[in-house]
């Protein structure tokens, strides 16, 4: 929703005084057409009579596309790179394999890491039996109890040795089957940024791909937090209702002005205010099936707020908005006599505008017949027919405060 500020709305209405005032000499000139000797009967006009409505307010707010996920593919061990094996710019699986790191050295180390397991077990086997061979002797003193104590030494050190060769083994394993790099996730895979014969390293931590996870995708949005603060009062003081989780709606404008079709949802509204630009964080989470949205891109979004249970609305056809930006509608008073109306317009709803000054329950304001009526003039009211509620509005100078 957006709001005139205090001194604006002075000088609007100072503006549209004049702009009045203009029509009504303007007007001072037709009053004599019936001058010839016979009155013209009033223009018949058609009319609706403001009743107050339960409104959804939305704002539009400025938004760029971000991956729900993003994996930098990373090499992880040192090494020549020996094949490629995804096409690039296609959708990849978790663990599908996009390169293979040359692996011998790894298979080596991982192969010696196993001898060297194998020989502390068969170490361990032998200081154990010659531990156990000892115990009922040294309770004989068939041993000395110092002989006895070196072997119950040496089978422990023996099993040490085992845990570190077998943990030795697992890094090795570890290590080989870094060589072979998979994806981490589902999703679009970029260009391969290293090709065969590269020389990758795990210090430089060097990157070999970027994967991105495209559906569903997210869209940060920015508002203003003196609007947030504006809204949370005016739900605080009753003013507008809020809007029952999960029936929100958030629609999504494209660049090119196309409206994407498939309706998000709002996740969550960052909890600190960007203290350079005053803006607040909202992230929403769109389906994107076809891949249509892509991150980077920029976007508006329009999201409900709240509820207006009272709001004032007009046909934007009956709304005139000169090129000093001065909005006006003719409205016809109790003797029949048309009058000008400075408004002040909120958010555009459908083909209504939200009017927030200028305009009260009951007032019987004109959308057909406008080019016929001059102020002062007396005329014919009638109803206007629902049916043309939804023909094209008056052409204005402006659109939109």
């Amino acid at each position: 929703m957006r709001r005139g500020k205090s001194a604006e709305k002075a000088r609007a209405t100072a503006s549209g005084a004049a702009f009045a005032l203009l029509l009504l000499a303007l007007a001072g000139c037709g009053h004599n057409q019936g001058a010839g000797g016979y009155n013209m009967p009033p223009p018949e006009v058609g009319i609706v009579t403001i009743v107050p409505e339960s409104t959804v307010l939305t704002t539009e707010l400025p938004g760029r596309i971000d991956p729900v996920r993003e994996a930098q593919v990373r090499a992880r061990v040192d090494g020549i790179v020996l094949r490629c094996n995804f096409q690039q710019g296609a959708d990849v699986k978790t663990g599908e394999v996009l390169y293979q790191i040359d692996p011998a050295p790894f298979q080596a180390a991982y192969d010696n890491a196993a001898a060297t397991l194998a020989k502390a077990e068969a170490n361990a086997k032998q200081t154990q039996l010659l531990a156990d061979r000892y115990q009922p002797l040294v309770g004989i003193n068939a041993v000395s109890k110092q002989d006895y104590d070196n072997a119950v030494s040496a089978a422990a050190q023996a099993k040490a040795d085992v845990m570190a060769a077998r943990a030795a083994l697992e890094t090795a394993s570890i290590n080989l089957g870094y060589a072979t790099v998979t994806s981490p996730i589902d999703g679009r895979i970029g260009a391969a940024l290293v090709t065969e014969g590269a020389l990758v390293s795990q210090g430089a931590a060097t990157q070999m791909a970027l994967v991105q996870q495209l559906d569903p995708i997210y869209c940060d949005f920015t508002e203003s937090s003196t609007e947030v603060l504006r809204l949370r009062r005016q739900l605080e003081s009753g003013a507008f209702k809020t809007i029952a989780p999960g029936e929100a709606k958030l629609t999504l404008r494209l660049d090119d002005g196309t409206t994407y079709p498939l309706p998000g949802r709002l996740l969550f509204s960052d909890v600190t205010v960007d203290p350079s630009s005053g803006m607040i964080t909202l992230r929403a989470l769109f389906p994107n099936p076809d891949h249509m949205l892509l991150p980077g891109m920029f976007a508006r979004g329009e999201l409900e707020q709240a509820v207006d249970t009272k709001a004032i609305t007009l046909l934007q056809r009956g709304v005139n908005i000169g090129v000093n930006g001065i909005a006006a509608a003719m409205a016809v008073g109790a003797d029949d006599k048309v009058e000008i109306r400075v408004l002040q317009l909120g958010a555009a709803i459908g083909n209504k505008w939200i009017i927030t000054d200028g305009l009260k329950a009951g007032d019987r304001v004109i959308v057909e017949g406008l080019q016929k009526v001059q102020p002062g003039m007396v005329v014919k009211p009638v109803p206007f027919s629902p049916a043309d509620t939804n023909s094209a509005p008056v052409p204005t100078a402006a659109q939109g405060k």
